[in-house]
């Protein structure tokens, strides 16, 4: 895309109300809200996230989110295409490793792999660090699984700094 293209484009979203951000291959990527609780793009990238879940325990969670009020993000590529998402809450409970309250907590972020390593998720990241400060939040918050190190080192890259580690166990009372 020419710099001229690329430049009308950027006022143009601007001038539209959406947050943008250049990446470092010169496209636009735009972030948006999910068009209602069934977005198909959004269910898509959720599917590619947490794969272990059915299409409709997707579908009722994304019910479940709007209906809560959760911050929710789609980053479009100038086609109009879906390329990331990401989902985040406002705790008031106790969140492991903070020392304030309410925190923002980032409970989903998923970029496409043919978009990655290209600012979408820092863009993305950065839109929920604006509504959490709007929310009157000090802090965000997030986890990953211990062996998912690429998540760990993505956290790193957005600037979180690892609080602690934890291993959680349950017992069935059924057994008792």
């Amino acid at each position: 895309m020419c710099l001229a293209a690329c430049a009308w484009a950027y006022l143009a979203a601007l001038r539209r109300g959406a947050l943008v951000a250049l990446n470092i291959t010169g496209g636009i990527v735009q972030i948006v809200p999910p068009t209602g609780t069934a977005d198909s793009a959004w269910l898509v990238l959720r599917l590619a996230l947490w794969p272990d879940t059915a299409q409709a325990g997707h579908l009722s969670e994304m019910a479940d989110a709007i209906a809560r009020g959760l911050y929710v993000r789609l980053a479009l590529a100038t086609d109009g295409s879906a390329v990331g998402f990401v989902e985040a809450s406002k705790r008031v409970d106790y969140v492991n490793g903070t020392s304030s309250s309410p925190v923002a907590f980032l409970e989903g972020l998923y970029v496409v792999p043919s978009a990655r390593r290209r600012g979408v998720a820092r863009t993305l990241v950065e839109s929920v660090v604006q509504w959490a400060l709007q929310e009157g939040c000090a802090e965000l918050a997030s986890d990953a699984l211990l062996d998912n190190c690429t998540a760990h080192t993505v956290h790193r890259s957005l600037g979180f700094e690892e609080t602690e580690r934890v291993v959680y166990f349950r017992r069935a009372l059924h057994d008792a």
